[in-house]
């Protein structure tokens, strides 16, 4: 419960006061940049940066918050938690950490995965100037992975569609077809968009703003939703025999898992925030990984996801039917459970100090 990790938050509003007063404590300084929409109750939404440690270190750690909006619970939890116990003191010489708060706060405010251009912002950072990654296996489900009605036939109807692909291409082409990305379907799941999000523009803005001098960065980006139950995988998206792929492995050892080795609950995928920290950064050494806490299985999560893609395509995200599917959203990538937090707080501080061990030990 909240009075056991009051670090966490039932809401956006409630989680980014938390982080304000957090900063403001601990004596940085708040980055506000405002997303120019208003949460369901008409509160203003930011992303709110604040840098810990001396401001022309050569290394830095960056730790993010609310990628995928609603999953922005967990990873706010830790900063503000991070923050209150007075851990900026103890950074190490020449090392400073930049606290990144809902970087979708869209998302996080209105329980959503996505950004208000309902694009999920880890399939947004590829190159849209170049033609962009193909998905057949979406193009033929799109019409069942979000019916037009969730009736009980539609919805019957739909899964008898899904679980027949899932027969006759396998589990894993499955998952790469619902939840790989895709390009072509605007208000489907997993969509990439059709050029930078705001969220991806403020990224880079905070990129440039802070991190472009420096000789290391290192990356760590809080998910929810795939694994075993509040268990925190840590993931990274580098090609075999890279110096980010050796780097991942030195600094945190055998738990680390890697999509382009097959080894993590994750697939290799296009767009993720991972390329876009790196190709921002050329010339810095660029240390990005995934920490993704479980909840419950993949298959209630693309329940989920379908609800809310249907509320926002079809139905009324302010109306009486939205509160069971926005607690349902929530409930998934956010269960409010003490042992679940206690999980994330314990892997989260370890993660954090691994980084900085590595930052601080590391010359490539």
């Amino acid at each position: 419960m909240a009075e056991n990790f009051p670090s966490f938050s039932r809401t956006y509003g409630e989680a980014r006061d938390k982080f304000l007063a957090a900063v403001q404590r601990g004596g940085a300084k708040i980055d506000s940049i405002a997303n120019p929409n208003k949460g369901p109750a008409g509160e203003a939404l930011a992303t709110d940066a604040a840098w810990f440690g001396d401001p022309a270190a050569s290394k830095a750690l960056v730790v993010i918050s609310g990628t995928h909006g609603a999953e922005g619970f967990c990873g706010s939890g830790f900063q503000i938690d991070w923050i209150g116990r007075g851990m900026a003191d103890k950074l190490p010489r020449d090392v400073g950490l930049l606290m990144v708060h809902a970087i979708n706060p869209y998302g996080f405010s209105w329980l959503r995965r996505v950004t208000e251009e309902n694009v999920d912002l880890n399939r947004n950072f590829v190159d849209h100037a170049k033609p962009y990654p193909e998905n057949p296996g979406y193009v033929e489900l799109a019409d069942w992975v979000v019916p037009k009605s969730l009736d009980e036939a539609a919805l019957a109807e739909a899964e008898r569609h899904l679980q027949d692909y899932r027969r006759r291409n396998g589990d894993i082409a499955f998952y790469r077809a619902v939840s790989g990305g895709q390009y072509t379907h605007a208000k489907g799941l997993f969509y990439g968009g059709n050029g930078p999000t705001w969220s991806n523009r403020t990224t880079h803005a905070l990129i440039d703003r802070y991190l472009k001098n420096r000789k290391a960065v290192a990356v760590i980006d809080f998910h929810t939703g795939l694994g075993p139950f509040g268990y925190g995988e840590l993931i990274a998206h580098y090609d075999p025999g890279t110096g980010g792929a050796d780097r991942t492995r030195r600094w945190y050892g055998k738990s680390l898992t890697e999509t382009k080795r097959g080894t993590s609950s994750s697939q290799a995928r296009d767009g993720l925030g991972h390329y876009g920290y790196n190709r921002a950064l050329p010339g810095v050494d660029v240390t990005m990984v995934t920490l993704e806490f479980g909840t419950y299985a993949r298959e209630q999560g693309h329940k989920v996801l379908r609800a809310d893609h249907w509320l926002h395509s079809y139905g009324d995200p302010t109306g009486a039917e939205a509160r069971p599917i926005k607690q349902a959203l929530k409930d998934h990538f956010y269960p409010d459970y003490d042992d679940w937090k206690e999980m994330i707080l314990f892997r989260g501080h370890q993660t954090v100090r691994q980084a900085l061990n590595g930052l601080t030990s590391s010359t490539n």
